[in-house]
């Protein structure tokens, strides 16, 4: 089965880092998000349409442009649960998510 999550991202909010718990797709389907990867010596700006593959276990940073962004996370999900857990905090974020 396949889960797709969408997320708007508001311009000012302060950077989201998020540890990637399976291999996701993301897509930028409204807006511009900037996005780094801990241990990578780029930055990314995406425009909408444009894609990024985040993988298993990377810790991903993102914030929104200056106009705020929408994006799309899809990803495959198995039935048999799911390897990490969320803690209390950061309870709003999907289970393939986790916050550093």
């Amino acid at each position: 089965m396949r889960e797709i999550r969408t997320f708007e991202l508001e311009h000012g909010e302060p950077a989201a880092a998020w540890r990637v718990a399976q291999p996701l797709l993301l897509k930028v389907t409204a807006g511009e998000v900037w996005l780094t990867m801990e241990g990578d010596a780029m930055d990314y700006w995406l425009s909408r349409g444009d894609t990024f593959r985040l993988p298993r276990g990377a810790t991903a940073w993102l914030s929104a442009g200056s106009h705020g962004a929408r994006v799309v996370l899809s990803g495959n999900r198995r039935f048999t649960g799911w390897p990490l857990t969320r803690t209390s905090a950061w309870s709003w974020l999907p289970r393939w998510l986790l916050p550093v």
